[in-house]
């Protein structure tokens, strides 16, 4: 074979072999290298987890009061202030409890000649547990006390309604209640029912 040859089939050899290696290396600095990109993990949502109720408390409140009855005059309302004391049970989802409350104001009545004195509950309480709020219904046997120049006049009756707490913090309580009451032939008379609504704080045992 003669040298002429010889050179000629190393160069066919030689030849594409040299330019796949410019080419691999023209497309190493092409293209850039990637960065890998951080992702943020879905975020998971977690139900709120119910808080302990139990245990013993005392509080007052300051609201509105409005009673009504045959011989009463039309606006017999004014501002009352409370004084509570209780227990709850927390069962879970449900708190279940008891507490005794005395009402008092200064509510008087110039077509009647009554004053009302004080009203005294004794309360049975069931309410939901929905974390830091407390939403409740209550009922229960109520008390009131009226005067009529110097003789004061008390009969018993009963009465339900609802409220709502909430946790301010792990002792403080701050809520809000509505009730009514009914006293049937009061004290041998007509029929008086009561209005309150209040705003409610306790310190929590």
């Amino acid at each position: 074979m003669s040298t002429f040859n010889k050179f000629t089939r190393a160069a066919v050899v030689a030849i594409p072999a040299a330019f796949a290696g410019v080419t691999a290396q023209a497309g190493g600095l092409a293209e850039p290298a990637i960065a890998p990109v951080a992702v943020a993990p879905a975020p998971v949502y977690v139900a709120p987890t119910g808080r302990d109720w139990t245990g013993f408390y005392v509080g007052g409140s300051l609201g509105y009061g409005q009673l009504e009855g045959d011989g009463l005059g039309d606006d017999f309302s004014g501002t009352i202030y409370s004084g509570h004391a209780g227990y709850n049970y927390d069962l879970g989802s449900y708190v279940i409890g008891a507490e005794l409350e005395g009402t008092f104001g200064q509510i008087d009545d110039d077509t009647s000649g009554l004053d009302f004195e004080n009203v005294l509950r004794a309360k049975a309480r069931a309410g939901y547990d929905a974390g830091v709020f407390l939403p409740y219904v209550t009922a229960g046997y109520a008390q009131a006390t009226v005067s009529a120049g110097d003789a004061d006049i008390d009969d018993n009756g009963y009465f339900y309604g609802a409220g709502v707490d909430y946790a301010v913090t792990d002792s403080i309580t701050v809520g809000g209640e509505v009730l009514q009451h009914e006293f049937n032939d009061f004290n041998g008379g007509s029929d008086v029912s009561a209005l309150t609504a209040s705003l409610r704080v306790s310190y929590n045992f």
